[in-house]
């Protein structure tokens, strides 16, 4: 080996030894920094606002509690534009034929389908009533029924009036002298169609020779236009808004951060999802760290409020952004739009604008954000 080979060689190792040393200091600083802004309780945005409404409480130790400003926070929008426009509300507003829910002089038809007696909803579920000559009890009802579950990939239900008059679902060891079937009419993949209603008729009358009823069956027509109106429905308010914190330096370590977001008050969900709980069983938001599995850190994370299933009350818009403005300013990162932009105060106004028409064009349409009918058409 010749003196310039020996140099070459000599040279190049310590070129590939910076290399891994430089890669270890940047793994050790990203831990560094994940660790050291969970580190401490310091005030921020989240507990030092002067609020006029207080949020939900945002964590279990008192490190979060989203109590903010009506005013501007920085937000972005997933398909803004598309999903919350104006004309969503004058397309939808309609979507409820005056003979789809009983008339009241005082209470909306959307409010008057979702508190009748029975768990259906007229509203939504295509309901067939069965009329019986004899109670029956709810144990031969369910087995009858066993195989009538679903039609395609809707699930249908069955309904029973019991012997105190309350409509409830069919249960072993109940006694039942009314039935209702019912199916939704549409949901977020589809609408029911011609086959899968012939499917549940053919089952219902099959149910029925058992025991010695006779189903009121719908006009399947105008069942199908129901239905198509219903998804369309769906389809104008299926709307969900992001926000986005982008690291400025080095990127976080994963296994650091989410542990660290979880003591913040954010839940992991069986399905992987990390979670804001509402405080009563739903969620406020949801977040994704941007990470494939096999990496072991990230520049970004994405927190997601999906707006029809989250109530106006809540104000999941507000507790979002402020969440996702503390942890920008603990990681030493900035909120930025969906095309990686730096979010304005102006941008977030007119997006708290477009949320509340989008809750009226709903209400008018005859949803509640964050109702149990909402709840069902958009899970």
């Amino acid at each position: 080996m010749t003196d310039l080979q020996a140099s070459l060689i000599a040279i190049g190792s310590v070129i590939v030894i910076g290399v891994i040393s430089f890669n270890k200091w940047q793994e050790w600083r990203a831990k560094k920094s994940v660790e050291s802004a969970f580190s401490t309780l310091q005030e921020d945005v989240l507990m030092g606002a002067h609020a006029q409404r207080k949020e939900p409480v945002l964590t279990s130790d008192d490190d979060f509690v989203a109590q903010t400003e009506e005013g501007a926070l920085p937000g972005s929008v997933a398909d803004a534009d598309e999903a919350l426009a104006g004309s969503a509300a004058d397309s939808a507003a309609n979507i409820f034929d005056a003979d789809d829910l009983p008339a009241s002089d005082s209470t909306p038809q959307f409010i008057e389908a979702v508190i009748r007696p029975s768990p259906l909803d007229a509203g939504i579920d295509c309901i067939i009533p069965i009329m019986l000559d004899t109670p029956q009890r709810g144990e031969k009802l369910s087995a009858l029924f066993q195989g009538l579950r679903l039609v395609g990939n809707k699930s249908v239900q069955l309904i029973g009036q019991s012997e105190t008059g309350h409509w409830e679902t069919v249960a072993h060891g109940g006694a039942y002298h009314e039935l209702q079937i019912g199916v939704q009419l549409a949901t977020r993949s589809g609408h029911l169609t011609e086959l899968e209603y012939s499917e549940l008729v053919t089952g219902l009358n099959q149910l029925a020779d058992e025991i010695g009823a006779q189903p009121e069956l719908p006009d399947m027509p105008q069942v199908m236009a129901d239905a198509r109106r219903l998804h369309q429905l769906i389809l104008e308010f299926d709307a969900q808004l992001s926000v986005n914190v982008q690291a400025s330096s080095a990127p976080w370590m994963v296994s650091t951060l989410r542990p660290a977001l979880q003591r913040q008050g954010l839940e992991l969900r069986p399905d992987g999802r990390l979670v804001m709980p509402d405080g009563d069983g739903g969620m406020l938001f949801s977040l994704l760290t941007n990470a494939n599995p096999a990496d072991d850190t990230s520049k970004l994370m994405t927190f997601l409020l999906p707006v029809p299933v989250v109530a106006p009350e809540r104000n999941g818009f507000t507790a979002m952004t402020a969440f996702a403005k503390a942890m920008a300013t603990r990681l030493s990162g900035v909120v930025v739009d969906d095309s990686g932009q730096p979010l304005s105060e102006q941008a977030l106004a007119e997006i708290a604008e477009q949320v509340e028409s989008f809750y009226e064009a709903m209400e008018q349409a005859g949803i509640i954000a964050g109702s149990v009918r909402a709840q069902r058409l958009f899970a």
